[in-house]
């Protein structure tokens, strides 16, 4: 039996403990089931898993759970990403506050400690998944460095470099000052600031006047090589090739022409700086330009900027700008808004910088990408990502993939210390290929993050060998992911799979809202606005938790999290251990055969769940058969809402079944069979408890804990639910014909209950009542069938069910579709008392909805009031307006 109280912190630990030693979520690739497949996106190994993991991982547990119990051969495949720049910080950071350093332990030795942090925190990683529920298949982990991950990393940028998509060039790259590392476009995100547009004058260097330039950075005129103008422009005949003497550097630069220039901005005249930024470096290698270097990787000006050398930006630009008002250059300053780059790891400004570095090419890649989603062999929910992914893919420039660090997939290109022949290899080569040295140095810099995770559908099944689980389980089905990792990885498996795999990587990728707090802002540690997951989970229960989540996650739209909200989860949990200690007390009597000709569907329901067989002596009522009419629907419509991703739904649909159909109607209903015991009484235990079972099996996927405890009392011969296979509801449960009947005979129980709250009858005062059905419809005789049930939910005394029936003076009338009932007043209450009563309560309703509508009416109140003030207003006049219209039906009633 089960505990009197539901303890969620007990009962999570012993099912995880059990569901680890089973081996239930271990895939088989053996068998002849269908595959189903989901990778978890990998983790980074930096630390404490979000409040966003949570729901991202829910919701891949939750197909895959309810995928397992469909029959499907299931796999969710677990592993955690190196994440190069974001452990190699933490670890440095580490190192710092023990007064020692990277460069002091050296490569091979700092390696050595990220992967020890890795280990510290890889455990950390999984006991979190763990207390979530997560059914991943551990034995089949894997992790971004791993041996075999590698080996298809460099298997990939082998076979890129000799397809000549991977080539090596000095370029103008996004570099980070604070990492020292070159990063991708996707890894920058711009943000809007206030700052000033400096206009400078440029002295022709003959002597003869002047001409201005606008720039937003004037610390950056030390590099510049040229001043450009668009050919457009009228004055470009007279100043083209003409000389500037730039000023603070003593140098001459040309002013050249080119379409890149905007007329319109500024005074149509461009500082050109290919150092440091993009656009001047293309207009740059336009006209033979060199670079010349001003602001070195460490983010301060070098060398090249005279006696602004060892200053920070911020600095070198304040100096510049005194410098050149002294001279009597600056012309004028404007206010200005613009976008500045931050790296998305740390938030530190990035700055253009031209450096070799390695690119892959990516427009070859890209274009079957872009066919497949337009095809639809990719399809992308919420649907309106498509259009995003489309946009990025069609504009897409190449990858800058080295990185200036020491932590992550080092690049296989060795070089000769010879002759300095550049070889790319699998392996280390034993020779020059070119003078047949054997001394090699290898490439220094490592692999983007994201080089080894967008194999990552393929390369953990251990690609590129021919593997039985690469056959069986990929192409995978569903990516679960986040919006803001589209372009760094969704995209680039896709393309990576159509490259190296000649299929889609997954057929659906369904992308999760933000989570973000009741302000409105995305939670972050850096914010503390995030709660510890596993906290959370401490105090409310997993299962609590996880059917928060679900219900509260509307496909497309963002979470607001409080975990005030989870309170909806635990209540739910509470009444789903009540209700299930209550059916649990009934026994449904089993025991004996059946010819399966003779079986009661509800029987035939049972069987099914717990390998049991009834005796035929078992009775089953209207009740019975209309919750298992209602079961079979809402079992249709909750499979559809998964099918279609919508989980706020599907939880929906589960709680308001469970809560209210099966709980608020049916076990009401069934109490009196369940007192009076004998066959009725076993047939609604059956019933009971078939219908829990099938709730049970509903409900797993969203809360797998509390609905594993409560099966492993239910069934004996299926021990483990995670494990179970439910074959499906028969068809023949569904009478829709008697669920119409159920929905009549609710309305008319509440429309009594509505009329005892109302006048305030006692719940144990028996009542008389009236129903006064539309002749003809054979509806009186229908309803004759649930006479017992209409007076037992809804405490009445003498009934009366007829055609034409005259309404008794001073009765209360509630009007139904094709009935009225009346509920004799005389007697039972002091209707002149009442009236006088409603009569009062209506005239202070109308004086004080005249003095809202007056406020509301009043152009000042409008104009000074905050807005929430001005709405309260209006909900209280709605509500109020709605209270009113019901005390004068009730007083016109009396009347």
């Amino acid at each position: 039996m089960l505990e009197k109280v539901y303890r969620p912190k007990d009962v999570d630990k012993k099912w995880s403990s059990i569901w680890r030693e089973a081996g239930v979520f271990t895939a088989d690739s053996g068998s002849d089931a269908v595959p189903y497949t989901i990778i978890l996106p990998p983790p980074n190994i930096t630390g404490k898993l979000t409040i966003g993991h949570a729901l991202g991982s829910t919701v891949q547990d939750l197909l895959i759970r309810w995928k397992r119990m469909r029959g499907f051969n299931a796999l969710w495949l677990p592993g955690t990403d190196h994440a190069g720049i974001a452990t190699q910080k933490v670890v440095e950071r580490s190192l710092e506050e023990r007064s020692t350093s990277k460069e002091e332990l050296g490569r091979e030795g700092f390696i050595e400690e990220c992967f020890r942090w890795k280990e510290r925190y890889h455990r950390s990683i999984v006991d979190q998944l763990e207390a979530l529920g997560a059914s991943l298949d551990w034995t089949r982990e894997a992790f971004t460095l791993d041996a075999g991950v590698s080996l298809a990393v460099r298997d990939v940028f082998v076979r890129l470099y000799e397809k000549g998509l991977i080539y090596r060039s000095r370029y103008i790259v996004n570099w980070c000052p604070q990492c020292m590392t070159a990063i991708s476009d996707e890894e920058v995100v711009f943000k809007d600031r206030k700052g000033k547009l400096y206009y400078i004058a440029y002295p022709f260097a003959d002597g003869g006047g002047e001409i201005v330039v606008g720039t937003t950075r004037p610390e950056t005129m030390l590099g510049d090589v040229a001043v450009a103008v668009s050919p457009e422009d009228e004055r470009a005949s007279e100043l083209e090739e003409r000389m500037l003497e730039l000023p603070l550097t003593g140098r001459r630069i040309p002013i050249i022409l080119d379409d890149a220039v905007d007329p319109a901005f500024g005074t149509g005249c461009l500082k050109v700086t290919p150092a440091h930024d993009a656009t001047d470096f293309e207009i740059g290698r336009r006209h033979g330009l060199e670079p010349f270097i001003v602001i070195g990787r460490d983010g301060l000006m070098n060398e090249a900027a005279g006696d602004y050398a060892g200053l920070g930006i911020e600095d070198a630009r304040t100096r510049i700008l005194e410098e050149l008002e002294k001279r009597q250059l600056i012309r004028k300053i404007e206010d200005y808004d613009h976008s500045i780059g931050h790296h998305d790891r740390c938030d530190s400004v990035t700055e253009p910088a031209v450096s070799r570095q390695w690119f892959l090419r990516m427009k070859e890649l890209a274009a079957p990408g872009i066919d497949v989603a337009r095809k639809g062999e990719v399809v992308f929910c919420p649907e309106r990502w498509k259009n995003i992914y489309l946009s990025w893919m069609e504009n897409i420039r190449d990858w800058c993939i080295s990185r200036q660090l020491w932590w992550g997939h080092r690049i296989p290109v060795w070089y000769c210390t010879e002759c300095d022949e550049l070889m790319v290899s699998v392996d280390t080569p034993d020779s020059c290929g070119k003078c047949g040295e054997s001394s090699m140095r290898q490439e220094e810099d490592v692999l983007d993050t994201w080089f080894s995770s967008w194999l990552w559908t393929f390369s953990p099944m251990g690609w590129p060998e021919k593997r039985h689980d690469i056959e069986v389980f990929h192409p995978t089905d569903v990516l679960v992911t986040g919006g803001d990792i589209i372009f760094f990885w969704v995209a680039r498996m896709i393309m990576a799979s159509l490259e190296f795999m000649e299929e889609i990587p997954f057929s659906t990728v369904y992308i999760t809202g933000i989570v973000r707090d009741t302000q409105g802002r995305k939670m972050s540690k850096s914010l503390g606005n995030s709660p510890d997951m596993v906290d959370v989970i401490e105090r409310t229960g997993a299962d609590a938790f996880r059917f928060s989540l679900m219900m509260l996650s509307p496909p497309g739209q963002d979470l607001f999290f409080d975990e005030q909200k989870v309170e909806v989860g635990r209540h739910f949990a509470n009444k789903i251990w009540n209700a299930a200690r209550f059916v649990l007390s009934q026994e449904p009597g089993c025991g004996g055969e059946m010819d399966a000709e003779e079986q009661e569907p509800i029987g035939e329901l049972f069987s099914a769940l717990f390998g049991e067989t009834y005796s035929g002596n078992r009775q089953f009522g209207w009740e019975d058969r209309w919750i298992a009419s209602r079961l079979w629907s809402r079992f249709l419509e909750y499979e559809q809402a998964l099918e279609s991703f919508r989980f706020d739904e599907a939880s929906r649909i589960i709680y308001d079944f469970f809560w209210h159909e099966y709980c608020d109607w049916y076990l009401e209903l069934s109490k009196p069979a369940f007192r009076s015991g004998g066959s009725r009484g076993e047939g609604a235990a059956m019933t009971a408890r078939a219908v829990l079972g099938v709730s049970l099996v509903m409900l797993h996927p969203i809360m797998p804990f509390i609905t594993e405890e409560i099966w492993s009392m239910l069934s004996d011969d299926q021990p483990i639910l995670a494990g179970f296979v439910f074959e499906g509801m028969q068809e023949h449960l569904e009478n829709s014909e008697l669920e119409e009947d159920v929905t009549l005979f609710k309305e008319i129980v509440a429309a009594v209950r509505n009329i005892r709250q109302t006048f305030r009858l006692e719940q144990t005062q028996k009542i008389e009542v009236v129903v006064n059905c539309k002749p003809g419809i054979g509806l009186a005789g229908k309803l004759e069938d649930f006479r017992g049930q209409i007076c037992n939910l809804a405490g009445i005394g003498r009934l009366e069910i007829g055609e034409e029936s005259a309404r008794p003076e001073g009765s209360a009338a509630a009007g139904l579709a094709e009935l009225e009932l009346y509920v004799p007043l005389k007697g039972i209450i002091d209707i002149e008392s009442e009236k006088s009563r409603l009569s009062k309560g209506i005239d202070k309703l109308s004086g004080d909805l005249k003095k809202i509508e007056a406020r509301l009416g009043d152009d000042r109140f409008i104009l000074k009031a905050p807005a929430d003030v001005i709405e309260r207003e209006k909900e209280r006049f709605a509500e109020m307006s709605e209270r009113m219209r019901r005390m004068k039906k009730i007083l016109e009633d009396l009347e």
